[in-house]
């Protein structure tokens, strides 16, 4: 594990149980909410799955379960891929109010066990802004490519690259040049919500943004067929690019 990738684990170990109680529920009353309409918790991602059932999909980055386990409710197969042992433990708790089985590996993706989990996933799946925690993007779609079976897909909802130079998602993240290469060390995600004091205390990640262009070459280099990448609005502001989500095969 290289030092950035203890530096975001650090963070996103910070308080995370609480946090996620706080903001979503105790695992129950989430579990109760899953339950009662788990495609609706999917949001808009359902659109881009042929089908749910049987379906082996692994959720990268999936932190606390909020896909996972509407995903696992509909009838997947699922196993997510984060850092975060605290992530774990709230889906973990989640799932069994839910009354569903998800797997749960904690660690680097980039990392995975490709002797284990090579060729096996019918679709991987990520959303929610994960991108920029991994600075080699090339190496990462690889590694997403060599995890699915032939014919598997990927679908990769992430931030919008506008978001580089404008917080169109009203997150607090500084702003750089569009085509900087540069990383830039800014507060975890949920960091806004604490009051000052606590705040302080929340270990910082460090991020590497990426232009459309670097996303689309890195899915097409790393042998996957792009079939659609579809821009969504801000979640504020429906006139501004918020968000996106690219569709690949690999054939």
């Amino acid at each position: 594990m290289n030092e950035f990738t203890k530096q975001h684990k650090q963070a996103w170990e910070f308080d995370a149980y609480e946090f996620w109680v706080k903001q979503a529920g105790t695992p129950e009353e989430r579990a109760r909410e899953d339950r009662a309409d788990p495609k609706k918790m999917l949001r808009k991602y359902a659109q881009y799955f042929d089908c749910f059932e049987g379906v082996r999909v692994a959720n990268i980055c999936g932190s606390c379960g909020k896909k996972a386990i509407p995903l696992a409710l509909l009838g997947a197969d699922v196993t997510i891929f984060d850092i975060s042992e605290q992530n774990r433990r709230y889906a973990m708790e989640t799932a069994q109010a839910a009354n569903v089985s998800i797997a749960y590996e904690v660690g680097d993706v980039m990392e995975v066990d490709l002797s284990k989990y090579g060729g096996y996933f019918d679709v991987v799946f990520m959303e929610g802004g994960i991108l920029h925690y991994f600075f080699d993007i090339n190496a990462f779609m690889k590694v997403m490519y060599a995890m699915l079976k032939p014919g598997g897909k990927m679908i990769c909802s992430d931030f919008h690259p506008v978001t580089k130079i404008m917080d169109t998602l009203k997150m607090g993240m500084p702003s750089v040049g569009y085509f900087t290469t540069d990383i830039v060390e800014c507060e975890m995600a949920h960091a806004r919500f604490y009051d000052e004091e606590i705040r302080k205390q929340i270990p910082k990640c460090s991020l590497r943004k990426y232009t459309v262009s670097e996303i689309i070459n890195a899915i097409i280099d790393s042998g996957f067929t792009l079939k659609r990448f579809d821009e969504h609005p801000a979640w504020e502001d429906k006139d501004l690019p918020g968000e996106f989500t690219a569709v690949a095969v690999r054939e």
